[in-house]
């Protein structure tokens, strides 16, 4: 049956080769992983929709209950066991997963992510877990993307834009948001903005966008009634709110980045996950509004059903009192990222998407809930709740044109982009003078794993480092005599000889340039020793160390080879010719149309 198999695909591939140039090949390809990346979208969503209603509503729990202490746990439990006995393989953070296999790995992702997010992401968010499905449905369609690319024997070029049609495809599938979609495969997988990149994003986007109005109808995630127009008095409220965004989007990525340290430490992973999952629970409990995505209090908020907000938690019996509502608004606002790090760091599977739609929700209501109670001021609380929303997800993500059009698209709200643009951009400039990277980014950028639109840093971050070192140097030992050295040389096509020890450690460098007047002085051959005439390079590289640092070495100390050192031992050198060489290569590669 295998046999077959192989044999029929065997068969499409070499009508490929005979049928189809690159680009086209690229371009069928895109369609394809768009209606896979899309199904793979519509089959998380709808099995965390009906995994959250067996768990909530044929159990018929109401108001304040105690199982919420025990069903995130369970689904975590359930997470871990899966991950731990099936996959056998680190889940870690979706999107940063992505990004680092398009920086360091050739854009290589393992193909159990192609299921395993969808299985993981259901289990922990279909049982209360405080994330979001988007991060784990993007690993999928990445995921299908990379491995299709690979299978079809697509270069490094094209692989990494078959990642982003597949992110595309599946975020275009989930939120029905074409447009956005494509913008983050710009702005967040940090692709080219060529022509190259965005026809094959603009087909994914809108097959995977297609497939959901086929399944899911038109309707809307959030549906959205304009509260009133927009009014140029409302402007600077608007650029508070900005700011505010911003502020909070800080706290969010630093207590984000500070607790999931704290649950790193622990080193038993079932230890974590009763850790995570009691925390998640507890928080839960006195405050039911982070259980799960958290979509349908944002719905609350759009529709103007506040009373829902504090339904089932402690603060229930006096929600109707305005200041009580706010003091609630507040403390939920300030404890999701907690909530959402306790999920991910018991061990379950999810993003920060709808966290971050979540808390610029409530947070764009609390404000404007907040300045209404001044007699001489009347905002729509609604439009600020949208224009929340836009400003947590531009600070958290580093990304304020997805989170422009992204909530646009899925409330409807188009009448909105201006206080859209403005609150996104603003929380985008305030959250950037704080944290220098997002969310996805900061791990990566702390290791020097980080592809940018910079084409040299780019460039730079594609470079492995095994591939530039150059071993074939012939070591010689400062024992060694002039005319020892001189046979060595002999036999050696090469102008610099490492020095060592015996225990291959490096002690020196000898460069041929600096003995060309002794060479031929035969008289000298048994009195001079390497030792005499050997030098201390002037800088040394370690095997792991990011090849930006490489590249300044170079630069700060003009030399044109450096040895690289490992715990003081030798392994052998990097040219400044051979890194211009593979620079120069990978530069044509990826900057090619």
């Amino acid at each position: 049956m295998s046999e077959t198999k192989n044999k029929f695909l065997n068969k499409i591939i070499q009508w490929q080769i005979d049928n189809l140039s690159h680009r086209q090949l690229l371009y069928v390809l895109s369609f394809f992983i768009g209606i896979i990346s899309g199904l793979a979208a519509l089959i998380l969503k709808n099995a965390v929709h009906y995994t959250h209603l067996f768990v909530t509503s044929r159990l018929h729990i109401e108001g304040i209950n105690l199982f919420y202490l025990a069903y995130p746990l369970i689904g975590v439990f359930l997470t871990v066991l899966f991950v731990r006995f099936l996959i056998k393989d680190e889940m870690g953070h979706g999107i940063t997963k992505v990004l680092f296999s398009i920086s360091k790995n050739n854009g290589n992702i393992k193909p159990h992510n192609s299921f395993s997010s969808i299985i993981t992401s259901t289990l922990t968010i279909g049982f209360g877990g405080s994330v979001g499905l988007e991060s784990p449905v993007v690993v999928t369609g990445s995921s299908i993307g990379s491995n299709l690319g690979r299978y079809f024997g697509m270069n490094y070029k094209s692989i990494i834009t078959l990642i982003g049609c597949g992110a595309a495809g599946a975020i275009a599938g989930i939120f029905k948001a074409p447009i956005a979609a494509v913008i983050f495969g710009l702005e967040v997988l940090m692709l080219d903005l060529t022509m190259w990149s965005i026809i094959p994003l603009l087909i994914s986007s809108v097959t995977g966008a297609t497939l959901s109005y086929f399944f899911l109808g038109k309707g809307v995630i959030l549906p959205f009634k304009l509260d009133m127009t927009f009014s140029l008095h409302n402007i600077p409220y608007y650029i508070i709110l900005g700011i505010l965004a911003g502020l909070i989007s800080t706290y969010f990525t630093q207590i984000t980045i500070y607790t999931e340290s704290l649950y790193g430490r622990i080193r038993s992973p079932w230890i974590r996950m009763v850790t995570g999952g009691g925390i998640l629970g507890i928080l839960i409990l006195f405050f039911p509004p982070l259980y799960g995505e958290g979509y349908d209090i944002l719905n609350d908020i759009l529709n103007g059903e506040i009373g829902e907000l504090a339904r089932g938690s402690f603060f229930d019996a006096v929600n109707h009192k305005t200041w009580v509502l706010l003091v609630f608004l507040t403390l939920v606002i300030m404890v999701k990222p907690v909530a959402m790090t306790a999920t991910t760091g018991a061990g379950g599977v999810g993003g920060i998407f709808a966290p971050t739609l979540f808390i610029g929700g409530f947070l764009g209501f609390l404000i404007s809930r907040l300045l209404n109670q001044f007699d001489f001021i009347n905002l729509p609380e609604r439009n600020f709740a949208l224009a929340g929303m836009a400003g947590l997800m531009a600070g958290v993500m580093h990304a304020p044109l997805t989170a422009i059009f992204l909530i646009a698209e899925i409330t409807g709200g188009y009448s909105m982009f201006i206080p859209l643009i403005i609150t996104a951009t603003i929380a985008y400039i305030t959250n950037k003078y704080f944290v220098h990277h997002s969310i996805y980014t900061h791990r990566l950028a702390l290791r020097g794993e980080l592809i940018t639109h910079h084409k040299d840093k780019a460039v730079l971050t594609l470079l492995e480092m095994n591939k530039v070192i150059e071993k074939d140097l012939v070591p010689v030992s400062a024992d060694d005599s002039l005319g020892k050295l001189i046979k060595v040389i002999s036999r050696s096509n090469r102008n610099i000889f490492p020095v060592v020890n015996r225990d291959h450690m490096l002690v020196g460098i000898v460069l041929l340039d600096n003995i060309r007047h002794i060479m031929f002085n035969t008289e000298m051959y048994n009195t001079v020793f390497v030792r005499d005439i050997m030098l201390l390079p002037p800088a040394h590289i370690s095997p792991g160390e990011p090849m930006e640092n490489v590249m300044k070495k170079f630069e700060e100390n003009g030399a044109w080879n450096l040895p690289v050192i490992d715990n003081g031992k030798y392994v052998g050198f990097i040219s400044k010719s051979k890194l211009f060489s593979v620079y120069r290569n990978w530069l044509i590669e990826i900057s090619e149309e």
